[in-house]
């Protein structure tokens, strides 16, 4: 993405959120690494309060997943990232009493990501923050979440 074309302004709503043959929101996400691989960019939930990895819906008029993750990382994380690797589908593993209207059955799509910039504002800077850990520390930020354990796990960083 040029610099240029960086809206700065969020996504909001689910009217163009994709679906997939079970109803399941579909959502792409990155694990952004640092250029060495040892370090990983984690962001704070709006939700929880906790350390996620950049990740959201993928839309009806993005071609790609991947496209989807790149916007996800620019809009949550104020990062401009590459694309080095295609970490799968990582189907929902919340028990059914952690659903919600709010926080619907998934399927996640991940994608490892090397930071290429990290830019001083970004749309979500004021509801965010950022910070990278190591990849025993990420571990533990996501020991609650192990859709994003499980993306984390995949990825190449060092251990």
């Amino acid at each position: 993405m040029a610099q240029q074309l960086m809206p700065m302004q969020s996504r909001t709503g689910r009217s163009n959120q994709r679906y997939g043959t079970q109803g399941e929101r579909l959502v792409a996400g990155v694990v952004p690494l640092s250029q060495d691989k040892y370090h990983v960019l984690l962001i704070q939930s709006t939700r929880r309060g906790g350390w996620v990895l950049p990740k959201g819906g993928w839309e009806t008029d993005e071609k790609t997943a991947q496209d989807a993750a790149c916007r996800e990382a620019w809009e949550e994380a104020g990062i401009i990232v590459k694309i080095t690797y295609d970490l799968g589908l990582i189907p929902e593993k919340r028990k059914p009493e952690e659903l919600s209207p709010q926080a619907p059955k998934a399927a996640y799509h991940f994608f490892e990501a090397t930071v290429q910039k990290e830019e001083a504002d970004w749309p979500e800077r004021d509801k965010r923050g950022r910070r990278w850990f190591t990849y025993t520390q990420a571990r533990g930020h996501l020991a609650d979440r192990p859709e994003l354990l499980d993306a984390l796990d995949r990825c190449t960083m060092h251990r």
